[in-house]
């Protein structure tokens, strides 16, 4: 077999997988289940897809054991399909390899330290001081400033900025225009005009993190701005400085956390949501798509704000209403009050 061709055979031994069906079936790739091909693999995961099952043409399927009976070929049986799947996948992910050393027009301070194994793009820049560690990779026109670190087996994809005083863990993923360890917004306002505070710390990510596209992670004023382990962040998200993340929280787009707010672990946040500064969150909390978290939450659960998506003219009506609200909750308390006397 080639490096990206797997029996289902082997792909169930591989991933500790029951199967059904024909083991010897090639598998080259992955595909929707009505997309997918005789030669690919697919997954059902969400039980509202469950009427393409029976028309897929893909090779094997990756599925509950309850959903066996409805599968027209081969079948790999997990308890989590989804996952099963992001594991299996990322065998045919083919990125290419990249070649160690420093590329010819990369500009390296003497003063940096470059692991032999590590590979410096076109066109980066290492200031003095920086470390590269063994198997980090810095794609195209990346900057690693002063005093930074790159963990090893990193990869900085391409265009992205540490600042200064950045470290970052082992296989830890930065997605292109990613900006790390910026200053901090600290300003104090003196009669007048503003102080711009200086920000002295700066940003720890732990190993295995992930962080998306145009993507902004500030440093600390004095203590750093902290990613512990496994951190998932999507793109175009805003931490603050201070803000500490704990391990395994995920934040979905465009989400933004204020200075010095704390965030548990195992949190999920999303798109959009936004969480104010000084704030902490247990561990295991959901905060929704768009709601605003504006007091610490002590308990894990799932949490919502907002408004939902409303006909334009019933939600005129009831913003007109909600501007008479506390009127309207004196009156009825009035009323209440009348009521009890009588």
């Amino acid at each position: 077999m080639s490096t990206f061709q797997y029996t289902v055979a082997e792909l169930a031994e591989r991933f500790g997988l029951a199967f059904q069906g024909d083991g010897q079936r090639v598998i080259d790739g992955v595909g929707t289940l009505a997309g997918a091909g005789p030669s690919q693999l697919s997954f059902l995961s969400n039980g509202k897809y469950g009427a393409q099952l029976t028309g897929s043409r893909a090779g094997v399927v990756v599925l509950r054991e309850e959903n066996l009976g409805d599968c027209p070929t081969a079948a790999l049986i997990a308890k989590d399909p989804y996952v099963a799947y992001a594991r299996i996948a990322a065998l045919f992910e083919r990125l290419p390899a990249a070649p160690a050393g420093i590329h010819a027009s990369a500009v390296v301070s003497p003063a940096a330290r470059v692991a032999p194994g590590a590979s410096i793009g076109p066109c980066c820049v290492v200031e003095e001081g920086a470390v590269i560690e063994d198997g980090a990779v810095l794609g195209p026109h990346c900057i690693v400033g002063a005093g930074c670190t790159v963990g090893a087996q990193s990869r900085l994809v391409a265009r992205v900025t540490l600042v200064t005083r950045v470290t970052l863990g082992k296989r830890v993923l930065v997605h292109p225009g990613a900006v790390i360890g910026s200053d901090g917004f600290g300003l104090a306002f003196d009669r007048d005009h503003w102080i711009k505070l200086p920000q002295l710390g700066g940003v720890r990510i732990g190993d295995d993190c992930e962080i998306g596209a145009n993507t902004t992670i500030d440093r600390g004023a004095l203590e750093d701005t902290v990613l512990e382990e496994d951190v998932r962040l999507d793109n175009q998200i805003q931490i603050a400085h201070n803000v500490h993340v704990g391990a395994h929280t995920a934040m979905a787009g465009c989400a933004a956390v204020a200075g010095s707010a704390k965030i548990g672990r195992y949190c999920m946040i999303g798109g959009n949501a936004g969480v104010l500064g000084h704030l902490e969150l247990a561990d295991r909390v959901t905060i929704t798509a768009k709601s605003l978290v504006t007091h610490s939450i002590r308990e894990p659960g799932e949490y919502s704000s907002g408004v939902p998506l409303q006909e334009s003219r019933l939600w005129r009506r009831n913003a007109a209403r909600f501007k008479h609200l506390d009127e309207y909750v004196r009156r009825l308390s009035a009323l209440e009050k009348d009521s009890n006397n009588e």
